[in-house]
């Protein structure tokens, strides 16, 4: 099976990427990383990005919070077709993608939700599960689509929401999962991309 050209988009620490990254140099996902960008000039993503001698860039996502702004989201996309990208994987990218974005890619972006969606979309999905006094959380891979947090499920991972249990804890058994699941998940969809 061919390996199919990811680019990473990214904010923060990056550990899904290391777990995307460490899948494909293991062998384990038949992937070729070939960028990852980030809206934060600091981000650990993009020092994990060099680390695994993977080409990255700062994106300046412009003057919105929760969106980049119209002209950055061309720009992205012409980044990833300048890298020859043909799926692109969100690893906590804290914004919302739009139609440049969708348009360029459809049914190529894929994201990971610390969730069990359509239960809890949005920020901080785990301390939503807390108070919400559930006993089960999770999270999901999924195709990114205009909504926030929805799309097509791909794969999900149940985690256990134990008694006396901390947002903190809860946090760190959910990115476990993650770290196993993502790469996993991605691999089916390399799978029927690289089927001709």
């Amino acid at each position: 099976m061919r390996s199919v050209r990811l680019g990473i988009l990214g904010s923060g620490k990056g550990t899904n990427c290391r777990a995307i990254l460490e899948s494909i140099k293991s062998g384990a996902l038949a992937a070729e990383a070939r960028v990852v960008i980030s809206d934060v000039f600091d981000a650990p993503i993009l020092d994990i990005a060099r680390e695994f001698s993977v080409p990255n860039a700062y994106l300046p996502p412009g003057r919105f919070r929760t969106r980049l702004e119209p002209q950055a989201e061309v720009e992205v996309v012409r980044m990833l077709r300048d890298a020859d990208v043909e799926l692109v994987a969100l690893a906590g990218f804290m914004r919302v993608v739009k139609s440049a974005m969708l348009d360029a890619f459809p049914r190529r972006i894929v994201n990971i939700h610390p969730s069990l969606l359509p239960k809890f979309p949005g920020l901080e999905a785990w301390k939503q599960a807390l108070v919400a006094g559930e006993r089960v959380t999770g999270c999901t891979v999924h195709y990114v689509d205009e909504k926030i947090d929805h799309g097509d499920v791909i794969a999900q991972r149940e985690v256990p929401i134990l008694p006396n249990d901390t947002a903190e804890r809860l946090h760190a058994r959910i990115q476990t999962a993650e770290h196993e699941l993502y790469p996993t998940a991605i691999g089916q969809v390399c799978r029927q991309l690289s089927i001709p």
